[in-house]
């Protein structure tokens, strides 16, 4: 392609060079930068890519997307001067897979809980009813039926585009993915054209990139902010936030709630382990899916097919096909009369969520008992917060090991103790090994009770001091109760 084709995505820059020149390739990291290629320097949260310009060029890179061009360097090659260059690294990598978001009707999620869920109930949704569809999720990525292992809930431009263009290819119809508040801030969704969004919820997460709750808000709202007319956003109205999100949308505005008046309603009529009776919009549907937080998810994805122009019946009988997510609300019965639910659940909020719809189904038979522990090097305000979800909604609960990354685990696990009275913790286990957690769990357990391994949910690695080494609760707790049927 040649460079005057993506010199005129940016008309405000300034432009040096030669246009005429051949570029056979993007690249954002200067380690990949070939002979003919285009680099994006980008400034990054911890490596500035215009430190790598000289030696983008010694690799052999024709042309260059930076803010400040380097002393000295500007008759070394062809130089596109921009505001900002993360936004114009998408616009890039748009132009250069002929804007395959355009070619699809894309629908983002975005929420601090549901994203993973209702993104991929979507999309399995919208192929039980017919259609060719891709996905982009944390748990993995989909073209139709392909599965492409993912590495970042929201991947980066040049590989998101060149997803979605091979979805395109595919014969896809319809995408849909999630929006995590960092793809925002870091305009890694820069580029897209969407056709909706959807806001699930918005609790405490991720303070330790965003700061403040009010800084993590403005992330997901810009998402909202920056839809076009032709889009639909469609919002969580029970959660204080979600009437934030339609403030100064551009996009037809729409809500689903379980407790007021909204475009799309419904109510939980009778719950169990195996599934959930409700009405949506006045219509009985029996679904495979536990507790309050998973009637959110499902409404929210029958208000986006709605929005897309399906077929209500369909798409009621459609739901009441689907199953829970991988790691998500995933449950295991013993045969000795106990259930052991493995969830990904990692906020407090979320914890919460489980918890409560654990205990809808219970009614107060039976105890429950919840393996948790807390991700190291990363927000630590909410360690003693999700210990006391925990204790408050559990009768016995053993703090354990998560993904410590550079921190010792005892000293996460230590934090969180910190959110427990004296009390809380007679009912409390500090057990470090994550494996020795879970089977004392399962050996304190008995008919009738429900063990809850909560954080890690589909993740089949734990990552110790920047080593991932296999680790899959799913797999622990079939080896143990496997052991109970002899």
């Amino acid at each position: 392609m040649k460079l005057k084709k993506l010199i005129y995505l940016f008309p405000a820059s300034s432009f040096s060079g030669d246009e005429d020149c051949e570029i056979t390739g993007i690249q954002a990291d200067s380690r990949l930068i070939k002979a003919g290629n285009l680099f994006v320097a980008i400034r990054g949260t911890a490596v500035d890519g215009h430190l790598y310009i000289e030696s983008a060029i010694g690799k052999g890179a024709t042309a260059v997307v930076c803010e400040k061009i380097p002393d000295g360097m500007e008759e070394k090659c062809s130089f596109i001067l921009v505001k900002d260059s993360a936004e114009a690294l998408g616009k890039l990598a748009s132009a250069w897979y002929s804007y395959p978001s355009e070619k699809l009707r894309l629908v983002g999620v975005t929420g601090t809980n549901g994203k993973t869920t209702t993104a991929t109930l979507l999309y399995e949704l919208f192929r039980k009813l017919g259609y060719k569809a891709g996905l982009l999720s944390t748990v993995c990525n989909y073209i139709n039926n392909e599965i492409v292992p993912t590495e970042h809930t929201t991947p980066d431009p040049l590989t998101m585009h060149a997803l979605l263009a091979r979805m395109v290819e595919a014969g896809c119809e319809y995408a849909f993915m999630e929006v995590s508040s960092h793809a925002v801030d870091q305009r890694r969704i820069s580029g897209l054209s969407f056709a909706g969004a959807i806001f699930t919820n918005l609790t405490r997460d991720h303070l330790d990139y965003h700061k403040t709750v009010e800084n993590y808000l403005k992330a997901k709202k810009r998402f909202f902010d920056e839809l076009p007319k032709t889009a639909f956003a469609l919002t969580n109205i029970d959660d204080k936030a979600g009437p934030v999100m339609l403030q100064n949308t551009s996009a037809k505005k729409l809500t689903y709630s379980l407790r007021t008046l909204a475009d799309f309603k419904a109510k939980i009529l009778e719950s169990h382990f195996e599934g959930t009776e409700l009405v949506i919009n006045d219509r009985e549907v029996i679904v495979h899916f536990v507790g309050r937080f998973n009637a959110y998810n499902l409404l929210a994805v029958y208000g986006a097919a709605i929005a897309l122009q399906q077929d209500p019946e369909e798409v009621l009988i459609g739901l009441s096909t689907l199953h829970s997510v991988s790691g998500r609300f995933e449950t295991f019965r013993s045969v000795l009369g106990y259930t052991a639910i493995v969830d990904y659940a990692h906020t407090p909020d979320a914890l919460n969520n489980v918890l409560t719809g654990i205990h809808e189904v219970l009614e107060g038979n039976g105890r429950v008992i919840t393996v948790v522990g807390a991700g190291g090097n990363r927000d630590k305000g909410k360690r003693p917060l999700m210990a006391k979800e925990a204790a408050d909604k559990s009768d016995q609960v053993i703090l354990t090991s998560d993904n410590p990354r550079f921190e010792e685990p005892e000293t996460i696990i230590q934090d969180m103790a910190e959110g427990l009275s004296p009390e809380e913790m007679k009912h409390t286990l500090c057990i470090t090994d994550r494996k020795q957690a879970i089977k004392t769990a399962i050996t304190l357990a008995q008919k009738g009770d429900v063990i809850l391994i909560a954080g890690k949910g589909h993740e089949d690695y734990q990552e110790v001091k920047g080593v991932k080494h296999h680790f899959d609760d799913r797999e622990i707790v079939r080896e143990f109760l496997k052991t109970q049927e002899y």
